[in-house]
Formats: structure tokens, sequence, C-alpha cells
């Protein structure tokens, strides 16, 4: 009886050892990190906000983020500048045990470890203190402290388990909103009404009833919608031949697109993409600014704020409806419907930060992403002129305001404030931060050409446009105060400004040489900071005025 085998084969996981831990600092100076590793890493975002781009996927990354990578993964991680990122690379690996194992005995694999897939949860502070506290302790002291290291890198690896297994659970989870999911990020592939059923738990029969009391449309309907839509994207853009548009939105020719596309448009393709908008809806309001300005006022505005853009010289809208970020994604989805949208304006973070799904928002209508860091405000102007063909306006404004520029550099010009360094500070209830390129930045750097502190002049010669601000701590402000300041206060959520009391009080704002020549101006935010064609030529004017009359 002692030499029975059992009938139950034993299986061992392997054992968990933590790499290496590093500490990330992404700022203005160093906005992108790129990672490529042989081994699994865990990222934990500790302060700030960013993406991680990891081949063509982009995550939004903000405190308390958590991603685990595969071992070889490419990756960059890319700060946002107004809130710079720090984050933990903690490196996993995984060793078999030591001892002598039975020859039925099955090595099991780390589902940590040996996952090929990215993991991504989106909120887990308690993990990223335990990644914070690891980082502290990296060097233990005492066997205790060691002791302590190991408990809390295997509560890590618990938790990771445990979250994996409950996603697991989730994504298999029949359900209508999975299925609908799976079709708004598959239209382009042969997809079948038994699939989609099959995905939401229901007979095939019952699953078109359900898809239709949830949506308002049949399954093809809507997968129509999204493969016109989609293709009217690309041909406003000018992506690739008609045919070459069909097979990516997954028709199998440019004739069948033409059909569909005339069925729902009652236009050609070729005709589409020549044809002005009338019914625009756009994601906060420096968009809609660019669409007054162009002589189209937005349909629909989504922004955090009813408060309007200032439109001096404009047409003030008449018929805009406002919706509120606040607002839930199906809300927005309804209200674009019933006002019969026919294009959406966007940038890509926008519609992540805000929780609206672009391949949800796409059965709606098209949408043109335009890139709000990566661009700056001409280029906006441009990029939105074109979508909505009328970039000919587009140009005659932007030639009409250089011409304002060149005028307003020749009356700044024989000042003495072209030997000046102006500084640009800006003072936050989360922060103190020296702008770049970008806001009032644009008009002092860039329309009159005046001189920026060395360490801001370096920055927007490296990255122009994208260059918005960075964030300093009191005691740096001598590395980049110039000879006049430029001061504008941010209120905190009850319009406090006592905030900005520790800075005027401290030692290291009195000894600031602008400060004790008397040569610091306070700016009205709301005058300043907007960041659209019509704000900064006011801004232009509003500068000329400051800086003739102070001399």
């Amino acid at each position: 009886m002692n030499n029975a085998v059992s009938e139950w084969a034993e299986s061992h996981f392997p054992l968990y050892t933590a790499d290496s831990i590093y500490s990330l600092y992404c700022t203005s100076n160093f906005p992108m990190y790129t990672i490529h590793e042989n081994v699994t890493l865990l990222i934990a975002i500790a302060s700030g906000k960013g993406t991680l781009q990891v081949d063509d996927q982009t995550y939004e990354l903000v405190e308390g983020s958590v991603m685990l990578l595969p071992a070889h993964s490419h990756a960059v991680l890319i700060t946002n500048l107004l809130q710079p990122l720090h984050a933990y690379k903690l490196s996993i690996r995984t060793r078999e045990q030591r001892t002598t194992l039975p020859e039925s005995a099955m090595i099991r694999k780390s589902e940590v470890d040996s996952n090929p897939n990215i993991q991504f949860f989106p909120c887990e502070p308690v993990i990223v203190t335990h990644v914070e506290e690891l980082y502290i302790h990296r060097f233990p002291a005492s066997e205790a402290r060691h002791v302590q290291n190991q408990i809390i890198f295997h509560q890590i690896i618990l938790q990771l388990l445990e979250r994996m297994e409950a996603k697991y659970a989730a994504d298999e989870q029949p359900s209508m909103e999975r299925s609908i999911a799976y079709l708004e990020n598959h239209y382009s592939e042969k997809i079948t009404r038994e699939q989609l059923a099959a995905i939401a738990g229901v007979s095939r029969s019952h699953y078109s009833i359900q898809f239709k009391q949830l949506t308002g449309f049949s399954p093809n309907e809507y997968l129509s919608r999204l493969r016109v839509h989609r293709a009217k994207e690309l041909l406003i853009s000018g992506s690739g031949t008609l045919r070459e548009i069909a097979l990516k939105v997954g028709y199998k020719d440019e004739f069948y697109l033409s059909r569909r596309f005339k069925q729902h448009t009652g236009a050609s393709p070729s005709s589409y993409s020549r044809r002005p908008f009338q019914r625009v809806a756009v994601l906060l309001t420096p968009y809609a600014s660019h669409l007054l300005l162009l002589g189209l006022e937005p349909a629909v505005t989504i922004s955090e704020s009813s408060e309007y853009v200032k439109t001096n010289g404009l047409e003030p809208p008449q018929t805009m409806m406002f919706i509120n970020t606040n607002c839930s994604a199906e809300q927005v989805n309804s209200v674009l419907l019933d006002t019969n949208i026919e294009l959406i304006i966007a940038a890509k973070q926008h519609l992540h930060e805000y929780g609206l799904n672009p391949e949800h928002l796409r059965v709606i209508a098209p949408i043109v992403e335009i890139s709000w860091m990566e661009l700056g405000w001409k280029e906006h102007l441009r990029r939105i002129a074109h979508a909505v063909q009328r970039s000919e306006q587009a140009e005659r404004w932007l030639a009409a305001f250089e011409e304002e520029e060149r005028v307003a550099r020749s009356l700044v010009q024989p000042s003495t404030m072209v030997n000046e360094i102006i500084t640009i500070v800006v003072m936050k209830p989360e922060g103190l931060f020296v702008y770049g390129a970008r806001n009032v930045g644009y008009v002092i750097y860039q329309s009159l050409g005046l001189k920026p502190p060395e360490l801001i002049g370096q920055e927007i010669k490296r990255l122009g446009d994208q260059f918005h601000s960075v964030s300093i701590e009191i005691s740096e402000l001598a590395d980049y105060a110039g000879s006049r300041l430029l001061v504008v206060m941010f209120p905190d959520e009850k319009g406090s400004t006592a905030h900005t009391e520790v800075i005027f009080k401290s030692p290291y704002w009195s000894r600031l040489p602008a400060v004790q020549r008397n040569c610091v101006h306070l700016l009205d935010r709301d005058e300043w900071v907007p960041y659209n064609p019509v704000s900064i030529r006011l801004q232009l004017q509003r500068a000329v005025d400051l800086f003739t009359s102070n001399q």
C-alpha cells in the first residue's frame, strides 16, 4: 500500500520574486519614458496624469492606476505637462521550486508572469501604496524589514491575481452590453447574429428584440451606421482610396460601400467629402469658438461650464445646446441623436477623461479627433476648418491675425521690454507653475517675440506648441524668475485665492528681483488663459496695451 500511486497528479506553482523597483518622474524636461524589458512589469501611478502607449493602444493614467505589462512589451510613458507623472516600476520574475518534485507533478504557469495580455486597473490605490512602501524600504536595514517586504510583495501579487480573476469572470459573463461593446470594437470584421446572441446569452430572435430596446436600432442598422460613419471619418481625413476605405470598415469592395453609403446619406462617398456640415457637436468650448470663427454655430457643445467663450466681433451663439460633462454617456448620446448631429469634433484625451467612448459615439455620427495637447491653436483651427469644408475662411483669418502680430511686434519692439526676461507664473490650489508656449505664453513669447527664462526657452525650442507649463516648488522660483513677472491666480473650488498667500509671503518670493523692482503684473485668469483664436487675438491686444503703457 505504501507504493500506491495517487490517481491525481500534484500541481505546483512557481515562486514569485521582486527583481527590481524604480521611481520614475516624467516632467516637461523629460515628458516621455520608454519601456522595453524582458521581464513582467508592474507600473503603479503615485501622482499626476499621463498616458501609456503600447503598440496602437493608449491607456489614460491617473493617480492610483496600475498596469501589468508582459515581458518584452514596447511601451512609452507620457506625462501630462500640467500634472507631471510620478510612477513606480516593479519588475516581477518567477522561478521553479527547488525541492525535488514527483515525476507526475505538473508545473503550473503563473497568471501574473505568463499572461500575454496587458492588464489595466484604473483605480487601485491600495496596490500603489504597497508598491510605494516597497520602494521606500528597498534596502532593508534588518531581516525583520526584509521579511515584511516579502509579505508586502506577495500581498501585491495576491491583489493582482484577485483583480484578474474578477475581471475574467466579468468578461465571461453573458450580457447585452458586452455584445454591443463587441460589435462596436469589431465592426470591421465578419460578425453574425448568432455570435452576438451567444455573447449576450440569449436566443437569436430574442437578441434582436432586446438590442432594439436598448439602442433604438436593429443589429444590422447599428452595424451599418458604425461602418458608414467610420467611412465618413476616413473620407474627411483623406485616408486612402474608396476601395481601401471599404476594406477598412468591413465591406467587400467600394461598390458595396457606395450602396450602403447612399442608403444612409442619400449621397455618394465622393460627393460627401465635399459637403459642408450644418449640425456639428463639439467637446469643450475651445473647439466651439473655432467653429464660430468659421461662421458655423455648434448645434451642441459638451463642456464643464455653460459660460461661453467671449465672442468679441462675432455673432454670439443663438441656438446652441449645452450639455454638461457631468451628464451620463447615455444622456449625451440621447441629446446628440435627438439633435441629428452630423459630425462630432473632440480630442481623444477629452473623450476618455469624461467617460465618453468613441466607439459608442460613432453610431450617432462620425468623429473627427483633433488632438489637444499635441497641436497648437492654429493647427486646431486648420484641422477643424478642413473637416467642415471651411479652410479658405481659416486661412484668411490666420493671414489677418499674422498681420496683427507683425503690427503688435513693431509697437512693442521699440520699448525696453525687448531686453527684459518675462516669466509667467501661475498659482493654482494644487501647485505653482511656470507657463510655456500655450495660453498667455503663446502671445508673449511667440506673437511678440519677448524673452522667456532660459529654462522655459529651452523647452519651447524643444517642444514648441506642446509645451504647456512646468510644475515647480517655491524654492525653484529664482531659477525661472525674469526681470518682469506676469502672475495668474486660479481660485479653489470655493472661489478663494488664499492659497496664494503662502507664496506671496514666502522669502523666496520677496527676494525675486522683479518683486523688489515692483515689476509684477497680476493678470485676470478669464482674460489671459483661454486658448482659442478669439481669446488669443484679445490677449494680443491686451499685451500690447500692457507693455506700451508701462514705459
